[in-house]
């Protein structure tokens, strides 16, 4: 079909929640995008992180394909092998119990929220049910999870939100403990690395602290690994190089590496909260999803993640040599950066003529290219970010 035809098609019929940019996506192979026109990008946003083995990765697509000729979905009344192979996989190699699949980012943070709800409401010797999560922060599009996240842009036409969170400085032990104090939490609710506040890493010496006031206090912590978690800071999850063991891990985006699938990793603490007829999502564990979330997975041994920081390496060595870039944030491949006399969003206008795609995140530049880049896609992408950061 016509590049423009389809474009029309796009503002007659589609809900316009999106400013897209004019790039009409016709296929598409490893990290390399090619529009209705021909013009090939390289792609350095892998669909916010979720196409994590890039386009076409061979492994997933037989597991898939497989797997849609046995049986493309059942109901969560009965068993299925692809979600029970997908959590013994989850759980063992993040050191926690137990998994609930749902099918977004949002939606795993809200199962999370509601697990620390629950807990807070049930297992502590007096009702508290405030969940403190930080300022810059992004947790998702239902209502409980705009309330979580701390942007007043994706508040305040949505009021009244839903009571019972609290807002703190990212980076401030000192405040998070007078919260604490004040209003008895039964969860922090954290992104290790803030994705939509401009990927900042977390100071490691703060969550530290925040995971020694959960200990001491009874409080879960939640990380929200959504964008940050499967291989995409070079170890499977940020909070394995923050030192702590969270209580819940939501995690989406990477995993299903372009299909729909999320959820949450429960604690000791947390793995028994939910119970039947407390939570569900009609396409939760999925078979087709978990199938290609299998091979994920398998993906991510040591060799592949030594690979990932090697990668990081690279780019940012570069990066750091460019004219423009001021300063560079973020954790593997997952960067954020700061860049001299011009904003994020310009520089994705100008990377884009060139060939290259990426997205902004409030003032700076982001970065998420598919974990499997190839050197070859590596150089052609270094090559256009100097011409424009130059």
């Amino acid at each position: 079909m016509d590049r423009e035809k389809i474009k029309q098609l796009d503002a007659q019929y589609i809900v316009h929640t999106y400013n897209r940019y004019d790039v009409v996506v016709d296929h598409a192979c490893g990290a390399t995008v090619t529009d209705a026109d021909g013009k090939e990008y390289i792609d350095m946003c892998s669909g916010y992180a979720a196409n994590s083995l890039g386009y076409q990765n061979e492994k997933w697509l037989a597991a898939v394909t497989e797997q849609l000729g046995k049986v493309q979905h059942t109901s969560n009344l009965y068993y299925s092998e692809p979600g029970a192979l997908l959590a013994e996989k989850l759980v063992k190699k993040s050191g926690l119990r137990k998994v609930w699949f749902a099918n977004s980012g949002g939606e795993a943070n809200e199962a999370a929220i509601k697990v620390a709800r629950k807990y807070g409401n049930t297992a502590a010797d007096h009702k508290k049910n405030t969940i403190i999560s930080l300022k810059k922060s992004f947790h998702g599009r239902t209502l409980a999870t705009v309330t979580a996240t701390a942007l007043a842009e994706a508040q305040e036409v949505f009021a009244p939100l839903v009571p019972g969170f609290v807002h703190a400085e990212v980076d401030n032990a000192e405040q998070l403990a007078e919260l604490t104090d004040k209003y008895d939490p039964c969860a922090f609710l954290m992104e290790l690395v803030q994705g939509e506040g401009g990927v900042h890493a977390l100071d490691k010496s703060f969550v530290q602290s925040a995971a020694e006031l959960c200990r001491s206090r009874d409080i879960l912590f939640i990380d929200d690994e959504v964008q940050a978690g499967i291989g995409r800071t070079g170890t499977l999850f940020a909070y394995q190089q923050y030192g702590i063991v969270p209580d819940i891990v939501s995690f989406a985006k990477g995993i299903g590496a372009g299909l729909p699938i999320g959820g949450i990793i429960c604690g000791e603490k947390t793995c028994d909260i939910l119970v039947p007829g407390d939570h569900g999502s009609t396409f939760g564990m999925n078979p087709v999803a978990c199938a290609g979330a299998c091979v994920v997975m398998d993906t991510m041994t040591d060799a592949f993640l030594e690979e990932v920081r090697m990668k990081s390496e690279k780019i940012r060595g570069a990066l750091t040599e460019m004219k423009k870039v001021k300063q560079l944030d973020g954790l593997g491949l997952m960067i954020g950066i700061d860049l001299d006399g011009m904003s994020g969003a310009e520089a994705v206008s100008m990377l884009m003529e060139e060939g290259l795609l990426a997205i902004p995140a409030q003032s700076r530049l982001r970065l998420l290219p598919p974990l499997t880049i190839s050197e070859e896609e590596t150089d052609k992408a270094l090559k256009i970010l100097k011409r424009v950061l130059d």
